[in-house]
């Protein structure tokens, strides 16, 4: 026990109660992001992907974004991967971080509500959903309700831990050092939050500490300046190892962030000021108080900035020298004037975004080749990428030919229609199959799986001769080219007898005690992935035929039309 003024400080309590708080409210925080982005799916993505060709728009779907999922980290988490896809470049992509830094304003709002006391009830009834509810949507609701409990409680406890160090004669001095010293606020932001990641966190415990009145409001402005400082570590650290684009993108975080703090705090004062008359007008109270000195800062810090996102971009330019390369993932050819002029034209332009469609999928099993091949980050990320980028397409082309088919069409058109609507879902499903290999191969690196390299060997055999297949079967698709489409049919069929060889051979493996029942579940699931997109191949190829083939022995059979 500690005496401190004639009060007993219990250390241990204190010290458990701070880090036990931060955890639940950490914790929350994840429970809440999680719910939010089970509940939206894939969409958040599809929105920072599809609208941000203007910053201005960019700013919006970033504050959106943020706002629903509480958590600027992941968004411009988000965004990095994608500048390092090609999907963004660095003008959108700075949009967007702007935007992230204004919705993550949002849980500093929730926390200034002052409704602490309501935790245990709020975690209560987001345990009954959670438990009693298993519908999709209900359970990630249940999500969103017990993080938000579990953020409340563990900000009582953090104040909890917090107040007793009024009785410590050290903290008074360092507050007042930290009026006296902007930058030593600004600093002990910018660490805290890189320590903690989470500038929701690290701002929580400053409204904690103002509602306290362990700090003035003089105090706690530069250390939430440091907080938007500290924050872009994680993007930063996201940003290693990925391409020029992308270590761009975060970079325009941090400088951001910097500029915005230098800003203020030249201006801290008049700042200040105007932070106690919205207090005094509005009859905030403390946590709320910072809330809206949060908001404030980031908001004008946009205003100010935005205008200049082209100096921005200049100056990482300079920073980070280097030919940016943008490689356009958007749909391209998905113009709906045409589903009212004309349905063949429409036709034609959706299946040149099929092709377009399938030249990622050949692009995202390449790089899952080499995932296998090296064990290297970069290639999963990419691959994962690729995913992405099908699944977007999928979404695209498949609402442009629904539309298309509400329209007046030939019963030859409505044919095709069908016929491209299978082609899609074939894409997509090969993209299924990638990530999964994806997904093996990152469990044989987590739980040191060893497969032989002759056993390695054939399956790059196999994977080569796989993406040789899809490769003909787009060029097929792309061409109408049904002499090349009897080629991808008679490479599926090696496909199939070359994964009939493989498992074999694994059984003889097993048996003999070369291989282990982990190396051949990976290795037979993986092989089993590519017979797979190999079938999915052969499906195109069979859309290309128009008639009746009997090929190496097998019939197939064609729909009575070709593109």
């Amino acid at each position: 026990m500690w005496r401190f003024e004639n009060v007993d400080l219990n250390i241990q309590e204190i010290l458990f109660q701070l880090c036990g708080g931060i955890g639940i409210f950490l914790y929350g925080i994840k429970m809440m992001r999680e719910g939010f982005q089970r509940s939206a799916g894939d969409q958040l993505k599809n929105i920072l992907y599809q609208f941000t060709k203007n910053p201005y728009i960019g700013v919006l779907a970033g504050f959106l974004v943020t706002g629903f999922i509480q958590s600027s980290t992941a968004i411009t988490v988000i965004t990095v991967g994608l500048v390092s896809a090609g999907m963004l470049s660095l003008r959108q992509a700075t949009g967007v971080i702007m935007g992230a830094n204004i919705g993550s304003t949002i849980t500093a709002f929730i926390i200034g509500f002052s409704i602490d006391e309501y935790a245990l009830l709020i975690i209560s009834i987001g345990s009954i959903i959670l438990f009693f509810f298993k519908n999709h949507k209900a359970n990630s609701f249940g999500q969103i309700i017990f993080g938000l409990g579990a953020l409340l409680y563990g900000l009582e406890l953090i104040t909890s831990g917090i107040i007793p160090l009024h009785s410590i004669d050290d903290y008074h001095e360092l507050a007042v050092q930290l009026s006296m010293n902007p930058i030593l606020g600004v600093v002990i932001g910018t660490i805290t939050t890189a320590i903690v990641q989470s500038s929701a966190a690290t701002i929580g415990i400053l409204q904690v500490l103002y509602a306290e009145s362990l700090i003035n409001i003089e105090s706690a402005l530069p250390i939430l300046f440091g907080d938007n400082i500290g924050t872009t570590l994680t993007a930063v650290i996201a940003a290693i190892g990925a391409p020029l684009a992308a270590k761009r993108s975060a970079l325009v975080h941090v400088v951001f962030n910097l500029l915005g703090t230098i800003v203020f705090l030249l201006f801290l004062k008049p700042f200040t000021f105007l932070i106690i008359s919205i207090q005094a007008t509005m009859d905030l109270n403390p946590k709320m108080t910072i809330a809206f000195a949060h908001a404030i800062f980031n908001v004008i810090n946009v205003l100010i900035f935005l205008p200049f996102i082209g100096a921005l971009v200049l100056i990482v330019t300079k920073l980070i020298p280097g030919k940016e390369i943008l490689v356009e993932f958007r749909a391209k050819h998905l113009d709906p004037i045409f589903i009212e002029q004309s349905s063949a034209i429409a036709l034609g332009q959706a299946k040149e975004e099929i092709v377009h469609m399938g030249n990622f999928a050949i692009k995202g099993l390449s790089e899952s080749l080499e995932f296998v091949k090296t064990k290297q980050k970069k290639y999963a990320d990419r691959t994962y990428q690729m995913e992405d980028v099908l699944n977007n397409l999928d979404h695209r082309i498949t609402s442009y030919l629904v539309e298309l088919s509400a329209s007046s069409l030939s019963e030859q058109e409505s044919e095709d229609q069908n016929k491209l609507m299978k082609i899609v879902n074939d894409i997509e499903k090969m993209g299924d199959h990638f990530f999964n290999i994806i997904e093996l191969t990152t469990y044989q690196i987590t739980m040191k799986v060893k497969i032989s390299e002759s056993a390695m060997k054939i399956l790059y055999e196999m994977y080569d001769l796989t993406l040789s297949t899809v490769s003909e079967a787009i060029i097929t698709l792309d061409q109408n080219d049904k002499d090349l489409a009897k080629q991808v049919i008679e490479k599926e069929i090696l496909i199939d007898k070359m994964e009939s060889q493989l498992r074999k051979q694994h059984i003889l493996r097993l048996s003999s005690g070369i291989c282990t029942p982990q190396a051949g579940m990976v290795y037979i699931d993986i092989i089993s992935n590519l017979e797979r997109i190999g079938d999915h191949a052969v499906n195109i190829a069979n859309s290309v035929l128009g008639e009746k083939v009997h090929f190496n022995e097998m019939v197939f059979e064609q729909a009575s039309t070709s593109f």
